[in-house]
């Protein structure tokens, strides 16, 4: 029966994984029947998660649940250099203030995913060892790692044969990874394949300090709804953990038909088997099965009830029946000194409303010709337009708001 239940813990934890270094290391712990430390770092570089953070995350909540350790590593360190990787130029340097700020809503997020329980999850934050380091013991830390080697990773051969600038402090991030895994004695490390790099790192410095070198577990990278690039906020092609039920419809909805398989499995625990039929090619409309996968992910985030209640509206506003209006608008009061004999220019009203933040996205988005008042396409941004009590602002499909005159 152990030798069952190790096999069954096993398959489960290498199931849906790119890589693992290496598989028989990973048996003979599990076999040992010491609860595994399972180190994850993330660098509190933006505020919000998105799905693509939880593919790691739900690795990470499969450890737990057979009795490990999880190990969150808050890198408010390293998030000051910022990971190079799949960078085509260096990162900007972070506050302190702004990862602070970020790191809280990682923590906040991540417990959408992870058990939170003491016994169940440690959080670090590698300020505590790194910052304790003297010059000395960086240049005895870079003497371990050859400029070769470094030069192998895709991100800054790259950059290199591209003659595009690579800084040394770049160069620092994989060597401070790696001395988190010595610090907190890792036993597996969970990543994106594009870590690959930076968690072989740590077991090369564990061997160093003469402890086992950890697993290495790579995760597939979600790609964004657009199809094409890694899902990523700065890309714009991104789904938030925190998003409306509504929001995280809508995008879901509008996803290439290919990459409904990938997101199932990835982004679900929905069966095997149930996938294959939902994405096989004698399934009827994907139309369907996007809506499935949809509200699974809205369940998971929020609630069964708000993944009705998202489902109904998409279906009235884009089913054909209806005003084609959602039931519940916001409200936004334009103030009365940004209005000239009733008039405004679209790009305020954009900006003022929250649809866009700046004023150049803004002309890009009336550009594109989504936006539309009471219906109508908004054809010039800077044109100003007259608006009345009640009148619909729309942003592409699933942003509304009731203006009001104050």
């Amino acid at each position: 029966m152990a030798d069952n239940g190790h096999q069954h813990g096993l398959d489960l934890l290498v199931s849906g994984c790119d890589s693992v270094y290496t598989v028989d290391e990973l048996k003979r712990r599990l076999a040992s029947g010491k609860p595994l430390r399972v180190k994850l770092g993330m660098d509190p570089t933006a505020p919000d998660l998105t799905l693509g953070h939880t593919v790691v995350l739900r690795k990470l909540r499969q450890f737990q649940d057979l009795g490990h350790k999880a190990v969150l590593i808050i890198g408010d360190y390293t998030a000051m250099i910022g990971d190079p990787t799949g960078r085509s130029k260096t990162r900007p340097m972070l506050t302190a203030e702004q990862i602070a700020t970020n790191a809280q809503t990682y923590l906040d997020q991540a417990g959408k995913v992870l058990d939170l329980g003491a016994d169940k999850l440690e959080v670090r934050h590698n300020s505590e060892w790194l910052t304790q380091l003297t010059f000395s013991d960086v240049v005895k830390l870079m003497s371990q790692v050859t400029v070769a080697r470094m030069l192998e990773r895709d991100t800054f051969a790259k950059r290199h044969a591209a003659g595009k600038e690579i800084y040394l402090h770049e160069m620092l991030y994989p060597i401070m990874q790696a001395r988190d895994s010595v610090a907190i004695e890792s036993d597996v490390e969970l990543g994106g394949t594009d870590q690959t790099f930076n968690n072989l790192c740590g077991r090369d410095f564990q061997r160093a300090a003469g402890q086992p070198p950890q697993i290495v577990i790579t995760l597939p990278i979600l790609v964004g709804t657009d199809g094409k690039d890694k899902m990523s906020k700065s890309m714009g092609n991104y789904i938030g953990v925190t998003d409306a039920p509504s929001d995280m419809f809508g995008k879901i909805m509008r996803i290439p038909d290919d990459l409904m398989r990938q997101y199932f499995e990835l982004l679900t625990d929905v069966p095997a088997s149930t996938i294959g039929e939902l994405v096989g090619p004698a399934h009827g409309n994907p139309r369907d099965s996007k809506e499935v996968l949809a509200k699974t992910i809205i369940t998971k985030y929020h609630t069964a009830d708000d993944a009705d209640r998202a489902a109904d509206e998409f279906r009235r506003v884009h089913g054909g029946g209806g005003s084609g209006l959602p039931d519940d608008i916001p409200t936004f009061a334009i103030p009365p000194d940004r209005l000239t004999e009733g008039l405004i220019a679209p790009i305020d009203l954009i900006t003022l409303c929250g649809f866009e933040q700046t004023r150049g996205n803004a002309r890009r988005i009336v550009a594109e010709h989504g936006i539309r008042l009471n219906g109508a396409v908004i054809e010039d941004a800077l044109k100003p337009m007259s608006v009345t009590d009640g009148d619909i602002l729309q942003r592409g499909r699933r942003k509304f708001v009731r203006l009001t005159l104050s």
